[in-house]
Formats: C-alpha cells, sequence, structure tokens
C-alpha cells in the first residue's frame, strides 16, 4: 500500500513535467515560434515535488531559546471557543527592579516571533535587534524587556499548528481571535512574571494596535504607551489588502480548508500572499531609488517570470517567507487585525459576548462550522461624528504618557491613522500625548529600518521623568 501510494505521488509530481513537454511541443508545430520558458513556475514545481518526499516545516525550530507560560485554566476567546492549555512563548532581556516596575512589553507585528534581540540561548539577530539592548533605544541596563509571540502564532504560542487535547492539530477548528484576546492572554503572561505595572508598552503595526488597546483596556497596568505606524479601527484598504493575501491563499489546491498539516503545505498562496504584503510594507519612492526599471539580465529577452530587479527582490522575499510562517496562522492573525476597532460599542459587546460564551462554553474549541455568529465587526455607528464619539469612550481609560508615530510614506497604514489615534487620546482629556511624523522613504516597515529617527524617538519617551 505504502509503495503504490508513493508511486502515485511521483506520478503525481512527474505530470506537469511531462504535460509541460507536450504543451511545447505542440506550440511550436503550430506557430513555428519557440515557447516561452518560465523558470518560476520550474522553481514551485520543484519545491511541490520536495514537499511529497520530504519533512513538512516545523515552525517551533524556526525560533528557538524562548520561554513558554502555560494558562492554567480555559481561555475563553471573544468570538467563542476555548483554548484548554494555553502557552505562550516569551523571551526578556534586561533585569527586573525589585518592584518590577521597570518592564516593558513589545508587542510584535503579523508574523512577528518572541525573538526581538539576540540572547544566550538565541543568538540569531532579533527582529528589532538595533533598537533593543545596553544603551540603545529600550535600553536594557534600565529596564526589564518582554516579547512574545501572539496566540494564533506560530513560533511557540498556541496557535492553529498546535495540538488540541485529542493530540489532532487545530488547522481551522482553531476560534477566531481579536487583537484584544491577544492581549489579555498576554497580560495572563504580566501576573505569572509578578509585574502588576508595565512601564511602558510598545508595539508597531498589529503590536502598535496592542499597545494601544492595552493602554485602553489594561490603563492601571500600563505606565506609558507606544503606538507606532498603527490605527485605532483598521480601514478599508488595509482590509481590503490583507483580504486579497487570505484569497490568494485559500486559492492554493494544497490549502484543503486548512487541514494542510498531513500532506504538502499550501506553499505557492502563502508565496502569493507574501509577495502582495511586501508591496505593502514599502514605498514607491524606495524602489525607484533602489531599483528604478533595472532589469536583471538586460541584454536578454524580456521574461514573464522575475524580470525587473524589482519582480526578483519580491520574488525573493516570499520565497525566503513561504515555508518559515503556517498558512492558518496568517489567515487568523490578519483577520484578527481586519476586526481591530478601539471603538466603546465594540470593546462592549465583545466583552458582553465572551461572558456570555464562558457561561455556556464547555468544549475545548468550537469546529469552525460552530463557530457563533459575531454581532461585532463594526461599530453600530454610523456618522463620522458618532464614530468619533465612540473612539473617544474606547479610549476614555487612556491617560498615560503617548508617543503616536507615524511616516508619511507608509501606504498600509496611511499617517491619517495615526493623527486619528493622537486626536481620540486628547478629545478624551489625555494632555500627554506626543506625535511624530517622520519624512522617511522606506513605507511601513520604516519601524524595522529608521534605528536614528524611530530609535530617538522611542528613547526619550521611555526616559521622560514626566
Amino acid at each position: 500500500m505504502l509503495r503504490t501510494s508513493l508511486s502515485l505521488l511521483r506520478r503525481h509530481a512527474l505530470a506537469p513535467r511531462l504535460l509541460r513537454a507536450g504543451l511545447r511541443t505542440s506550440a511550436q508545430r503550430s506557430s513555428g515560434n519557440p515557447p516561452m520558458d518560465f523558470p518560476c513556475i520550474d522553481k514551485l514545481e520543484s519545491r511541490q515535488r520536495d514537499l511529497l518526499s520530504g519533512p513538512e516545516p516545523t515552525y517551533e525550530k524556526i525560533v528557538t531559546g524562548y520561554q513558554t507560560y502555560q494558562h492554567p485554566s480555559p481561555f475563553t476567546c471573544d468570538h467563542g471557543g476555548q483554548l484548554t492549555g494555553m502557552r505562550i512563548a516569551y523571551e526578556t532581556w534586561g533585569t527586573p527592579n525589585p518592584e518590577k516596575s521597570n518592564a516593558i512589553l513589545i508587542h510584535t507585528g503579523l508574523s512577528g516571533s518572541s525573538h526581538a534581540r539576540s540572547h544566550e540561548l538565541n543568538r540569531n539577530p532579533g527582529w528589532w535587534e538595533k533598537f533593543i539592548g545596553p544603551g540603545l533605544a529600550i535600553d536594557t541596563n534600565k529596564f526589564y524587556v518582554i516579547c512574545t509571540n501572539v496566540i494564533g502564532g506560530c513560533y511557540g504560542s498556541t496557535g492553529p499548528s498546535s495540538l488540541d487535547e485529542s493530540g489532532a492539530r487545530y488547522a481551522t477548528t482553531f476560534p477566531l481571535l481579536t487583537v484584544n484576546d491577544m492581549v489579555r492572554a498576554q497580560f495572563h503572561l504580566m501576573d505569572y512574571l509578578g509585574i502588576r505595572k508595565l512601564h511602558a508598552s510598545v508595539g508597531a503595526s498589529m503590536g502598535g494596535m496592542q499597545s494601544l488597546c492595552a493602554a485602553a483596556l489594561h490603563s492601571e497596568r500600563v505606565g506609558r504607551l507606544v503606538t507606532i505606524s498603527a490605527c485605532a479601527r483598521s480601514h478599508p484598504y488595509s482590509i481590503a489588502l490583507r483580504f486579497a493575501q487570505r484569497q490568494a491563499l485559500m486559492s492554493d489546491p494544497n490549502f484543503n480548508r486548512g487541514h494542510y498539516y498531513d500532506g504538502v503545505q499550501p506553499h505557492v498562496g502563502m508565496k502569493l500572499a507574501r509577495s502582495i504584503a511586501t508591496v505593502t510594507y514599502r514605498s514607491g519612492p524606495e524602489w525607484e531609488l533602489r531599483f528604478g526599471r533595472r532589469r536583471q539580465k538586460p541584454d536578454q529577452p524580456p521574461a514573464l517570470c522575475p524580470d525587473f530587479l524589482i519582480e526578483t527582490y519580491l520574488d525573493h522575499q516570499s520565497e525566503r517567507f513561504c515555508l518559515q510562517y503556517d498558512a492558518n496562522s496568517l489567515l487568523y492573525v490578519s483577520k484578527a487585525m481586519d476586526m481591530f476597532d478601539i471603538s466603546h460599542s465594540v470593546t462592549q459587546r465583545l466583552e458582553r459576548q465572551r461572558t456570555e460564551k464562558q457561561t455556556a462554553c464547555t468544549s475545548v474549541c468550537m469546529d469552525a462550522s460552530e463557530q457563533p455568529a459575531s454581532e461585532e465587526g463594526h461599530s453600530g455607528v454610523e456618522t463620522g461624528d458618532e464614530i468619533m464619539a465612540d473612539l473617544v469612550r474606547g479610549v476614555s481609560s487612556a491617560m498615560q504618557p503617548t508617543l503616536v508615530l507615524g511616516v508619511q510614506s507608509d501606504i498600509l497604514f496611511p499617517v491619517r491613522q495615526q493623527k486619528e489615534i493622537a486626536d481620540i487620546l486628547r478629545r478624551a482629556g489625555n494632555t500627554k500625548v506626543t506625535y511624530y511624523e517622520l519624512d522617511a522613504m522606506y513605507g511601513h516597515d520604516t519601524f524595522l529600518i529608521d534605528v536614528v529617527n524611530v530609535g530617538a524617538a522611542i528613547k526619550g519617551h521611555l526616559e521622560n521623568s514626566d
């Protein structure tokens, strides 16, 4: 039986090559023109064959050296469903003071891991390596720094690729998540670490959503707020871009409605999704300077596969990512970003909904077909004034000294969205809001690149005695 199955798989893997050879011969006979080469498709087919015969990616091995907190009781999610034995992967740098009042919680973006900086257990550079450390923007000589992998992720925290109580992967039986869920889980970790109040909550992109959520919904536990390139509620343009990514991913034949862990990963869909995402992370002006209209091989005829340098860049970035992050995690975490809205009416509805489900829910996790219809998704108000008033009420408890950073070249989270955060905080009565707008050309990824300007703003805010 096993030999027959392997034979079928190999035959399936060879089929594209046989078909391609036949089509090339037929096309050349009919037109007399030489057929176009498709090395990019050859590469995808080669990876498909490798995945049919080789081991699947183990996301836990991509990031190492983290610690794990396991929540002792079931964790009820805002949209229904529970996680039993929920785990949070985290890493720390610096030393807590006796009162543990010098703790800073770093919130990650969509695909970020807890590995923000290198340390003895993992010497690989972290995703914010140049911002965290002795004397740097987040000074580990002064602060005790914590970074987590969000729930729903795949780098050590409980997510769709984790095993449920039966020993099977959750896959798409994993419950839908909210940014609020992620933050509540992080404060369970703070309880475990004995941290009553953070010196600061710091984040960029989805991390900036989390830091704003932490300051608004857990205001008594957050001393300062830093939110970078984020929003108070997701706007249609960014929702549309993430929707396109999810559609590309779910259209991969290997996706299998999320139950792909015993087969081939949806690597083609992941590559397409990452290509779309990368376009939103950087900016046109940067790419004009960096790539222009230059081609990889200008002395050769144009190709339909990556040809311009910008195309080869997108191809490289997406190729590197497609097997390093779980496809289901991308779906769940990006959907949580879409649903984010700090409005009072939405927050209250989510809390009421969760409380009702917490009382009624007895299962570990609901199947995707059993997920309850959620009332929320957007506030029920319609006019601009009512929406603004609802947002202001949503942050009425966030009176911490606040730093809001925006980047003029950011197309994913345009600066008007950071201005909105600063505006609603001020309208709510927060008199300690600082708003900076950076004229950097790196787009949304500026928070990862502009160490001088972003770093100086963060350092000044965290170390200010006000």
